[in-house]
């Protein structure tokens, strides 16, 4: 009898064993953890008069990024019709030249990819795919940006900013051959646009107005959805055939992205046709007012039908600051100092979930951002990074 309930015991010692290297496996192994290199960060450590100052900045970036447990790089790629890397179809950056389509003698996102490697980190490759430039200054777009040649034509639309026209086949074709472009002649792992798609309503009038003169009546609404969504399946499909992960990073509020960005975030969760992964931006804490946290992870959740990956970007950038539209929450990142940590937890729990990220890099490692408050966010988090 004694030797019976011995092998009982050990046996639930080793099903114990086994059910805690599977959680552990589950938050760490198989958790996708990343952090946003934007263009403001290439603005700042692309040494535009040395290529040796600008290697030794982004090896520090890589280094910093895994030091600290993480796992992934996105980094923004296209920002401006542009390109940091050579690209046949988008000129050289001015992020990372002295001015737009001048060579900046290295190219910068094969230096990325190399210095990822080394570490067994992955790079997504972020693009903006509609922003031509955030002024309305149409002089500084070069000739051999695929801008130019719109200028003064209503495929670009000129209004707080410079953008491609969403409704036209030109702009979605344009769009998915500098995806195809990307992804056949550099090795990343995944293809990211974030959350600006229609800059507004009027963009497309006459496009619209055309368009329901020959074919069935859809609402303006309607029509900028679907006009997302041809180029979003587009570039799916592209990224398939190369075998890359295509993924959207939306606002965070599910209304603003059928009523302000025209994203139909609800079919491409519900469907195999769009993305492989969803990031949405949950830039909130648990005590905003009127979008807790915990309240919009369940929204995301209750949409997420398909057989895609979650991945939650969260809001490093708020730590120690007042969040003005938190409401009677507005002092909870100046106030608590553990919140990422915590919407890692409550984040690990969703279904689907595959990861979080944090936006963005010089939050966490730039000094001029450095404080009490943030040191000890990054305390906390590192509790929950085994």
């Amino acid at each position: 009898m004694k030797k019976y309930i011995l092998i009982v015991l050990i046996i639930l010692i080793i099903i114990t064993i086994l059910s805690n290297n599977k959680e552990e496996r589950n938050t760490t192994i198989d958790e996708n953890r990343s952090i946003f290199i934007s263009y403001i960060e290439l603005n700042e450590y692309i040494d535009k008069n040395s290529v040796k100052n600008s290697k030794e900045n982004i090896k520090t970036m890589i280094k910093n990024i895994n030091n600290l447990g993480f796992n992934t790089v996105i980094l923004q790629v296209r920002s401006f019709s542009d390109a940091i890397y050579k690209s046949n179809i988008f000129p050289w950056s001015s992020t990372v030249s002295d001015k737009e389509g001048i060579n900046p003698r290295f190219d910068v996102l094969k230096y990325f990819l190399k210095e990822t490697n080394k570490y067994n980190m992955s790079l997504y490759a972020w693009i903006n795919p509609y922003r031509v430039r955030t002024t309305n200054d149409i002089k500084s777009i070069s000739t051999k940006n695929p801008a130019y040649k719109y200028i003064n034509t209503d495929t670009l639309y000129i209004n707080n900013g410079i953008h491609y026209n969403p409704a036209k086949e030109e702009v979605i074709n344009l769009i998915t051959n500098g995806v195809e472009e990307l992804v056949k002649n550099y090795k990343v792992d995944g293809v990211l646009f974030d959350d600006y798609f229609y800059p507004s309503n009027d963009i497309d009038i006459k496009d619209y107005n055309l368009y329901i003169k020959s074919n069935n009546y859809i609402d303006l609404k309607t029509y900028h959805l679907n006009n997302v969504n041809k180029m979003v399946k587009q570039v799916h499909t592209i990224c398939k055939k190369y075998n890359v992960k295509f993924g959207i990073s939306p606002d965070g509020n599910i209304d603003n992205n059928y009523n302000k960005n025209y994203a139909d975030v609800k079919k491409w969760c519900s469907s195999k046709e769009y993305i492989d992964f969803i990031m949405p931006q949950i830039y909130y804490g648990f005590y905003n007012e009127t979008k807790a946290f915990n309240n919009v992870i369940k929204e995301w959740e209750s949409i997420i039908t398909n057989d895609i990956d979650f991945q939650i970007v969260l809001a490093f950038y708020k730590i120690g600051q007042v969040d003005k539209y938190a409401k009677s929450g507005s002092n909870e990142w100046i106030d608590n100092h553990d919140i990422i940590m915590r919407e890692i937890i409550l984040s690990r729990n969703s279904k689907n979930y595959k990861g979080f990220s944090l936006f963005r890099y010089d939050y966490l490692f730039n000094d001029k951002y450095k404080s009490n408050s943030i040191n000890e966010e990054i305390n906390n988090m590192m509790k929950v990074l085994n």
